[in-house]
Order: structure tokens, then C-alpha cells, then sequence
């Protein structure tokens, strides 16, 4: 059965237009990987959780900081390796200057028995639709269309809702 995770696509209003919130993932592969590496904060859903419980608690614990905004469902994609992930929308702010990551170990270099600790998460930015298309999974980039067409249906100063 193909892996699951839950996300969410954090966004706010600049002076300039619509940004979104685009995490970089930590280690040693993707250390050298930018446009079509990024991704939002998401991760995989335990047992007992709902799909919007593992999404805020994945978000806590890429970023270092809670979220209490509402979210609103963006629904399913499918990435390229069939790894399905959940994402929700939500308004607000993160100052990327105070990303404080979680940490996972593996072996670092392949087969050399040494133990390594990496943040799951070595940077976040601030996007616009355009940047942000760029810089995505591929897959993923089809949450910032039904981001971009909640926004459009959405009456001015209403954000949109699940």
C-alpha cells in the first residue's frame, strides 16, 4: 500500500499579491536539489490521527511552531513514487527566520556505519504561484491550483473554507 501524508499549504496576503509557504527538505540528498525540491510541510499520518491532527502535528514539527488557523481541505494528489498526500489550506504567517526542525539520523555516508542527525527540514521561503511552481515536486503543484481557484471564488477578504 502506497505511503500516506497529510499537509498544509500555508498562505498569506502581501502588499504585492498571494504567497505560499514552501519548506526545503533536510539531509544529505537533497542538499543539492532546489527547483522541483521543494515541498510543503507535510509527513506521514499515524494510526490513531486524523488526516487534519497529522497535518497541524507535522507542521509543528517541521517549522518548530503550532498553527491555529482553520484549515480548509485541498483534497488528494498522488506524487510520482505513489506516495498519496492529504493537503489542507490555511491563512497565516511564519517568520522562516524562526524554522526550528525536528531531526532524523541515517547513515551518512551509505554503508559506512556512521550515524548522522539532519533537521527533516533545512530551510522554508515565501513563494509566489510562480516562484512556488518552480520550485515544487511537480505533483504538488496542483495544490496551488485548487489554492489558486479557492482564492479566485472566494468573496474579497474571505478566506476560503472546507
Amino acid at each position: 500500500m502506497p505511503a500516506t501524508s497529510c499537509g498544509i499549504l500555508l498562505w498569506r496576503r502581501d502588499a504585492d499579491g498571494v504567497r505560499v509557504l514552501l519548506t526545503h527538505p533536510g539531509g544529505p540528498f537533497w542538499r543539492n536539489r532546489d527547483d522541483g525540491a521543494w515541498t510543503i510541510p507535510k509527513g506521514a499520518r499515524e494510526d490513531h490521527e486524523t488526516d487534519e491532527a497529522a497535518a497541524l502535528r507535522e507542521f509543528a514539527e517541521e517549522l518548530g511552531m503550532p498553527l491555529d488557523a482553520p484549515l480548509s481541505p485541498l483534497g488528494q494528489i498522488t506524487q510520482r513514487g505513489g506516495k498519496r498526500v492529504h493537503a489542507f489550506a490555511a491563512e497565516g504567517d511564519f517568520d522562516v527566520a524562526a524554522l526550528r526542525s525536528n531531526h532524523f539520523e541515517c547513515e551518512w555516508p551509505p554503508r559506512s556505519g556512521r550515524m548522522q542527525s539532519y533537521p527533516e527540514v533545512d530551510r522554508a521561503a515565501w513563494c509566489t504561484f510562480e516562484q512556488a511552481r518552480v520550485k515544487l515536486l511537480p505533483a504538488q503543484c496542483e495544490l496551488l491550483d485548487r489554492l489558486e481557484a479557492a482564492l479566485r471564488a472566494a468573496p474579497p477578504g474571505i478566506a476560503p473554507r472546507g
